[in-house]
């Protein structure tokens, strides 16, 4: 018999990051047996029966629901795991704070910096004992073995003083002006349901990741771009205007007063998600690209200049981030280990009583930086971020 103690998930949302996410909870198990705490997946929701039945079967959810309002009403839930569009998260958040649910929710946190303000204060409203609800959100790119490396790099100071920091994340999966917005699968090309284009879906998850490595970004200036100005709506069937960002452009300045640039679109022919960053410090460099995730690469000038150059770092060993968990130095793992690594971390954090980052404070502090992205693209100006807080 289990001594280990249940965590009753619920999940709202049947695409990619329900996948992402059940995968990550069914894996705990087999990989991470010392935690006291064990993911148990009590039920899922979408609103079509059938799919939702089958999304059931597959991943083990043990029941569903079809209205995400009675699934946040179950007395048998303890966390509410949102991998909805945009436009729910935040009327989710709200119910399942106020059921006094843990919450996990898919980046970004919201559509825009109020929504994610009122999230902020819903979960700091309902909590106990002076401390908000347990949150956090998939920012998923922090718990890739390399860039914890980075992270730890960074922290004991080998960079030296950081100069720059530069990063792209690139796509092309909308180069066709027949492609339609909105509805099922499209949503992301719907500004209603997204709040923004490539600023919130890409270059969210590079503003976490840069924050998370290299302190708060200060100030931005932006340029947008929406190539294709009109779309047919799926839903209405009308042509309607496109208001999402297909490109987007900002360099800026971060507190430690190194320069940060930053590229992202969706019309790259060639990239299908080509995620990159380099950091470069007065004594060394680090960079990584997702395309060869398990490799880090490292310049570090204080080496004898005969052998002085870039080296790429395998990280596949077992005193390496994460890797202990895994097979044996020199093979590799994926994508799909990096929500894994952070459910792990959120139920480390139900054991330890500290934040599982980023929380939905935390987080809000990217939607901050994102929400000067755009309006520093609109009025051609420069904007104050505002953002605050430590990024641990």
């Amino acid at each position: 018999m289990s001594t280990k103690k249940p965590l009753r998930i619920g999940l709202i949302g049947t695409g990619l990051m329900g996948r992402a996410h059940s995968n990550g909870y069914n894996r705990i198990t087999n990989f991470f047996p010392e935690l006291e705490y064990t993911p148990v997946l009590k039920a899922v929701c979408s609103r079509n029966a059938a799919k939702v039945q089958a999304f059931a079967d597959q991943w083990g959810f043990e029941s569903i629901e079809t209205d995400w309002k009675a699934l946040v009403a179950r007395d048998d839930i303890d966390a509410i795991d949102i991998c909805t569009p945009n436009d729910s998260h935040a009327e989710i958040a709200l119910a399942a704070a106020a059921a006094g649910k843990m919450i996990l929710c898919e980046k970004p946190l919201a559509r825009t910096l109020e929504e994610g303000q009122i999230m902020v204060d819903a979960i700091e409203k309902a909590g106990t004992d002076g401390k908000p609800l347990k949150t956090t959100v998939w920012y998923n790119y922090r718990r890739m073995p390399a860039v914890t490396l980075a992270k730890q790099i960074i922290e004991s100071g080998k960079l030296g003083k950081i100069y720059h920091y530069r990063a792209n994340f690139l796509q092309d999966w909308t180069i066709n002006a027949d492609l339609p917005q909105g509805g099922e699968g499209l949503w992301r090309m719907d500004v209603g349901a997204a709040g923004s284009g490539v600023t919130g879906d890409l270059l969210a998850h590079c503003i976490d990741t840069a924050m998370w490595l290299n302190g708060a970004i200060t100030d931005v200036s932006a340029v947008t771009e929406t190539f294709v100005k009109e779309r047919m709506h799926q839903l209405t069937g009308k042509v309607e205007p496109v208001g999402i960002d297909d490109a987007c452009i900002f360099h800026c300045h971060f507190a430690n007063g190194s320069l940060g640039l930053f590229e992202s679109t969706r019309y790259a022919r060639g990239h299908k998600a080509l995620y990159t960053f380099e950091i470069n410090g007065a004594d060394a460099s680090i960079r990584w690209d997702l395309h060869d995730l398990n490799r880090l690469e490292y310049f570090d000038h204080r080496d004898d200049s005969i052998v002085r150059g870039w080296r790429s770092i395998h990280v596949t060993d077992g005193d390496q981030p994460y890797m202990n968990k895994w097979w044996i130095p020199g093979c590799g793992i994926g994508y799909e280990h990096s929500f894994i690594h952070q459910v792990a971390d959120f139920l480390k954090s139900l054991e330890t009583g500290e934040d599982c980052s980023p929380t939905f404070k935390e987080a809000l502090q990217t939607q901050k930086v994102c929400a000067a992205v755009i309006d520093s693209a609109n009025s051609r100006s420069w904007k104050d971020t505002n953002v605050e807080g430590n990024f641990v």
